[in-house]
Formats: structure tokens, sequence, C-alpha cells
């Protein structure tokens, strides 16, 4: 029996963060349009708002595919304070779609704890998943994947930061 002490169940959960670069995304959602593409024909695409919606569009170009629809749920947002809202909180659907999904590519960003992708995926159970990324949680969820992260690994993605200048190392010394 372990006597370390357990961390409050309100804890952050991430030891560790990478941010992913726009060239990163673009050519992993290529990838991921290629492996997509040797699977077959698809009636359309069902992007998950709102972190599915930019591999939604990079697939949609490299498929030549036109029929594009959304499922609208939210289960991160901003923290107070402005930055990322590491834990989950309720989902909320704002909008689905009907259907099964049978013959649709199901695209989102990341597959993390697999909470909000097993809700979509209830909605629409045949629909293919496709993600860019995936951790441990919700890899077995989603069908396709290109990229699995350590779970305790915080994604910040192009759309999530702002680039600005650092003073090199050394013109910093001593303050």
């Amino acid at each position: 029996m372990s006597t370390e002490p357990k961390p409050p169940a309100t804890a952050n959960p991430y030891r560790d963060e990478i941010v992913i670069s726009w060239p990163e995304l673009h050519r992993d959602a290529r990838y991921l349009s290629h492996v997509l593409h040797q699977l077959g024909e698809w009636k359309g695409i069902i992007a998950i708002t709102r972190g599915g919606l930019v591999p939604a569009a990079l697939v949609a170009r490299e498929l030549d595919i036109r029929l594009i629809d959304t499922v609208c749920v939210v289960s991160y947002g901003a923290a107070e304070g402005g930055g990322a809202e590491q834990r989950q909180g309720e989902l909320r659907w704002l909008k689905t779609v009907s259907g099964d999904g049978a013959g649709w590519l199901l695209i989102d960003d990341l597959v993390d704890t697999g909470r909000t992708a097993k809700a979509v995926r209830e909605t629409l159970p045949k629909a293919h998943f496709a993600a860019l990324y995936a951790k441990p949680l919700g890899r077995p969820v989603v069908d396709t994947f290109v990229k699995e992260f350590k779970q305790e690994k915080w994604i910040y993605f192009p759309w999530d930061i702002d680039y600005q200048f650092v003073s090199p190392i050394k013109s910093r010394r001593g303050k």
C-alpha cells in the first residue's frame, strides 16, 4: 500500500507542455489526409468545434471534400487570468448532426481524455473518427491519428498562442 499523499482532485494533471507550430500541424494534417485517402471515399467531414475546424479544412482540401458540417460541444474554455483552462468542465452540446455518421469523417485536433470523443462517438457511432493527435486515455476512441503524446503533456496549438519577441539570454544576465 502506497503511503504517498494523493494530489487533490482539482490539481492540474499536466506536468509538461508542447507547442505545435503551423508548419508541423499542416504536415501532420497532410499525412492524416494521405492515410484517410487510402481508406476510401467519404461522403463528407464533420468537424468537432472548435479544435477540429482547422484540421478539417486541411483534410477537406487534400481530399477534395466540399461537404462539411460541425458538431459543437464545449468541454474546455479560457481560465481566469486569460490562460488555458487545463481541466475539463461539464460537456455542453451547442449543435449536433443527424444520422449515425456512416460514410463520414469525424475530425478533431486532439483526443485527450476521450470524454468529449466518447460523447460525440455515441451520437455518430458509424463515422470514422480521425484526429491529428491522441493521448493514451483517448486513443481507444479514435480510429486514426498521426501522433501520440503522453497523457500529462499539455498541447498548445498554433491558434492558442501569441508569438512575441524575447530578449537573448545573454542580455538578460544578472536581471
